[in-house]
């Protein structure tokens, strides 16, 4: 099994192999693997490993938002796959969610994927980030600021027309399940 990266706006962007996974890790993954018919185990060649957000506060935090089914949705730039030819999030990819530490939170699959400009983000698909106060207002202030930073990072301008990706998951295994 393989691990990929997947940069979203809420996650790191640090690419894990395998031989970098954490003993907890890779015993959380195996874990849901036992809990799948076998059948289904064999058509899972790779999971991301990520945590949301780019400081601890946020990530773990985001980590709980996503076990208490709060948050699911985020989304990033497609920038990112676009220029930077990073692998397009897939309905069915699988990625286990690590608080800032590495320790395993859940397990979630992607169900839907879709481009949308900034300014067409609604306040459902902002309430569904389960962040602040869900609201859409609060959803491009926190936004803005955080997709200002990358674009200044990579020389690119933000703006009101620039296009993410937005990713709903569903969390598969974890707290719960």
């Amino acid at each position: 099994m393989t691990t990929q990266e997947r940069p979203t706006q809420d996650m790191s962007t640090q690419e894990i192999t395998s031989e970098q996974m954490t003993v907890e890790q890779s015993a959380f993954i195996n874990h849901y693997l036992a809990t799948l018919p076998k059948d289904k185990s064999f058509d899972i060649d790779s999971v991301a490993i990520d945590y949301f957000c780019a400081d601890e506060y946020n990530a773990n935090l985001c980590a709980d938002l996503v076990l208490q089914g709060k948050k699911t949705a985020t989304c990033s730039l497609s920038y990112w796959y676009e220029e930077k030819r990073e692998p397009m999030p897939e309905v069915g990819n699988l990625m286990l969610v690590t608080r800032w530490d590495g320790t395993p939170s859940c397990i979630i699959q992607i169900t839907h994927v879709e481009q949308q400009r900034y300014c067409d983000v609604t306040a459902e698909f902002a309430a569904a980030e389960g962040e602040g106060d869900q609201t859409l207002e609060w959803w491009r202030d926190a936004h803005w600021t955080f997709f200002s930073k990358e674009c200044q990072q990579e020389n690119i301008e933000m703006s009101s027309q620039v296009m993410l990706v937005l990713e709903r998951f569903e969390v598969v295994f974890g707290k719960g399940c």
